[in-house]
């Protein structure tokens, strides 16, 4: 694992979509993505959304993963509307393949929950597919901890969450 990085967080652009979408073609990251496409369409309808976040995670001033914040209980009808209130879901992924399986995930992840923590965030979930063993991993060894598993619009999903009161 890489000694405790300080990412860089800011907000995607327009500029950004054929990064992305050029990770979205990674086999590692296809596997877990829908079509390209769409998954495009749907991060550059979320550059002006008020409920999702889209991110560009930068390592060295180099970007290395896009990652998402929503609000579930913005959205009618979301499936993790049930959650507390403030809670927000997080996604990540790494796009450059050479930084997969390294500790990048689960420090990222560190990082930008515990600046959600600080702002105010009591509970932060994220819904790996079940079947998704290395990033469950990452994600537990992030501090998150499975509490559901559920299927929705989005496919099977296995909830995991942090909760601001367990920081230590």
């Amino acid at each position: 694992m890489p000694p405790e990085p300080a990412y860089q967080f800011r907000a995607v652009t327009e500029k950004d979509l054929p990064t992305i979408a050029g990770w979205l073609a990674e086999p590692h990251v296809a596997e877990w993505w829908g079509d390209p496409e769409t998954e495009i369409a749907a991060i550059r309808e979320h550059i002006n959304s008020v409920s999702v976040e889209p991110l560009i995670v930068k390592l060295n001033g180099k970007p290395i993963a896009y990652l998402q914040s929503y609000d579930p209980h913005m959205e009618d009808d979301h499936p993790y509307a049930d959650q507390p209130f403030g809670t927000l879901g997080v996604d990540l992924t790494i796009g450059v393949p050479e930084l997969v399986g390294i500790g990048h995930g689960s420090a990222i992840l560190q990082q930008f929950v515990g600046q959600l923590f600080t702002e105010g965030t009591p509970r932060v979930i994220i819904d790996p597919d079940p079947a998704n063993g290395r990033a469950i991993r990452a994600y537990e060894k992030a501090g998150f901890r499975a509490f559901d598993t559920r299927t929705s619009i989005y496919g099977p999903a296995l909830m995991m969450a942090r909760d601001a009161d367990e920081v230590n």
